[in-house]
């Protein structure tokens, strides 16, 4: 799935693929990808203008002259890729497409077909669920560390589950959580009420630190993850735990272990990562 550095990416790579271009028709075949349905997509979408691409958390939000974004939630599968002419053949996994007046046409493709699109009037993205509660983005500006410690306190749940929670963090997924519990030295089972402050303060900065890493590295492509441009990320070859279970760790070499965390598969190292 693609978690922050994976989206901030496409963010980055459509941009100058898009920017400024007028489109002329929108087209599906998957409907419930388009929450209000093509009709009103087709009614208010069609003759506005490309304005800029913003993120927030997981989200793509596609900014369009008019007072209009899209709201572009990837889930699995989901990607984006420009094509120059509308009448190229479609791969047989591409839903939704918008065509520009230039000719070309933005594509999303998405074999789960679990990726959504809602259109909001710009400034009211927030009020979508999943948007309305949405945590603090990973940054130094915005994740304050006394405030998560005291979210942290609130809950008897595995820290795994809480950090997963986007209402505590935007933008971490499986991987990346794995990742951080990893480089922080806590069991992904420990509940989250049993962590010191200092132990708060490590996590968070680790969150910090690798969500950059990853994104300046274009992302994570462990499994088909890719950017706009067709390109994969770099990151999987940074990775401690995530989908290494049995390979040594590599700060002691003890065998990396895979368990479930509510439902979710979940790497960790038994050695450095004990639980409290």
């Amino acid at each position: 799935m693609p978690e922050l550095p994976e989206v901030e990416t496409v963010r980055a790579s459509l941009t100058p693929l898009i920017q400024g271009k007028t489109i002329r028709d929108v087209g599906t075949n998957w409907g419930k990808i388009l929450t209000n349905g093509l009709d009103q997509f087709q009614e208010q979408v069609v003759g506005q203008r490309v304005e800029r691409l913003d993120r927030r958390g997981k989200y793509l939000l596609i900014r369009l002259s008019g007072g209009l974004t899209i709201v572009s939630h990837l889930r699995m599968e989901g990607k984006y890729e420009l094509v120059q002419h509308a009448d190229e053949p479609m791969h047989k996994f591409v839903h939704v497409w918008l065509t520009f007046t230039d000719g070309s046409q933005l594509r999303y493709r998405d074999s789960r077909k679990f990726g959504r699109m809602t259109l909001v009037k710009t400034g009211e993205e927030m009020k979508l669920s999943g948007l309305k509660t949405i945590g603090p983005e990973p940054t130094e500006a915005t994740f304050d560390v006394d405030a998560f410690y005291q979210t942290l306190q609130r809950h008897k749940k595995a820290i795994k589950s809480v950090i997963l929670d986007q209402s505590t963090v935007a933008g971490v997924g499986n991987i990346y959580a794995d990742e951080c519990l990893w480089l922080a030295k806590i069991h992904p089972e420990t509940p989250a009420n049993h962590l010191t402050k200092r132990d708060a303060k490590r996590l968070r900065d680790t969150i910090i630190e690798e969500l950059a890493l990853a994104t300046k590295a274009r992302g994570t492509s462990a499994h088909t993850y890719l950017d706009a441009t067709g390109h994969k990320g770099d990151f999987q070859n940074q990775l401690h735990v995530y989908d290494r279970k049995g390979q040594p760790c590599d700060r002691c070499a003890t065998p990396i272990e895979k368990i479930k965390v509510n439902q979710r598969g979940t790497n960790f190292c038994p050695h450095c990562q004990k639980i409290k």
